[in-house]
């Protein structure tokens, strides 16, 4: 999944958590290599090699994140769309050329893309992608969906009290012995290195946050973002980033990068429709940095800066 991911338990004993973090990472393991798109023999680049013939059935697991995605799809008209493999990869090569893909080329690209062009059948748990040249990309979701899980399996090993980082995933389950919850700082836009100015107090949840703060290219004086507006084929060029607070870690991963392609103003709406979700927009201006929250934003609890065994920063 292109990044590390990091355990912190309690447990009654060493050997108790070194066999629970032990399962948790072999499970995150096997999601890296069901959903790899950098892996040539990963069951995502099978799936992919298919596209434009029969059905293929799909383990629970791809099956499970292509679902959740598809339903983060309809709900954000397309805002995110885990088909927009294609132009990922171009954009990658425009980044590095620092000169915009050429339209013709753009066009092509943008044919095969469309989160309807992937169909799902619960009934016989297969998937087909309808075209020839589609590539499925779960950056999107994939690492919240991992912490997820391996929240799971260190349940499944009696591990109550947990925290698991995965980029800029991070989930909790029940607070560490005598505290009230886990410490999360949420890292500032302009540099992510530097100390957190907003630190939540999570237990039994997960935040999420993306942005372009070390991601990014200028060309043709614009900035352009690394994460990519499927309906355009480009790199956002809003300076921002987004934070999600969801009771799940697959579904904070989700709803942060279709708001983060939505937009600050879309992107809050479309966040404030959905149930049990708390959102924060950062916005860089020429005029400085704006912070716009959502309405349950605040009732998620804060805190400072807590001891380094309790305490995780998202990006």
């Amino acid at each position: 999944m292109g990044t590390l991911f990091r355990i912190v338990l309690y447990a009654p004993d060493e050997e108790t958590a070194k066999k629970a973090a032990g399962a948790a990472f072999t499970r995150i393991a096997q999601l890296d290599q069901c959903m790899s798109d950098y892996k040539p023999d990963s069951e995502l680049i099978q799936f992919c090699e298919k596209a434009g013939g029969e059905p293929v059935h799909l383990s629970d697991d791809l099956f499970d994140i292509l679902t959740k995605s598809q339903e983060i799809s309809r709900a954000s008209n397309g805002a995110f769309d885990v088909t927009v493999g294609p132009l990922v990869r171009l954009w990658r090569l425009s980044r590095r050329k620092r000169e915009l893909p050429p339209e013709d080329i753009l066009a092509k690209n943008k044919a095969v893309v469309g989160y309807e062009k992937l169909i799902l059948d619960p009934t016989t748990h297969t998937g087909r992608l309808t075209q020839k040249g589609m590539i499925l990309d779960l950056g999107g979701i994939g690492k919240g969906y991992a912490v997820a899980k391996a929240l799971g399996v260190l349940k499944e090993h009696g591990i109550s009290s947990a925290l698991v980082v995965g980029g800029g995933e991070v989930g909790v389950s029940a607070p560490p012995p005598g505290l009230e919850g886990w410490t999360v700082g949420i890292a500032p836009l302009e540099d992510p290195s530097k100390a957190p100015s907003v630190y939540l107090l999570l237990h039994d949840a997960s935040v999420s946050t993306s942005g372009d703060a070390e991601q990014y290219v200028e060309i043709g004086g614009v900035r352009y973002s690394h994460h990519i507006d499927p309906r355009t084929g480009l790199g956002l060029t809003v300076h921002s980033s987004v934070s999600v607070v969801a009771p799940a870690g697959v579904l904070a991963d989700g709803l942060t990068t279709a708001a983060c392609i939505l937009g600050p103003e879309a992107g809050m709406k479309f966040l404030e429709d959905i149930p049990g979700i708390a959102a924060l927009f950062v916005v860089g201006t020429k005029d400085g940095q704006k912070a716009i929250e959502s309405r349950r934003w605040k009732d998620v609890p804060k805190t400072g800066p807590k001891k380094e065994s309790a305490e995780a920063k998202t990006p």
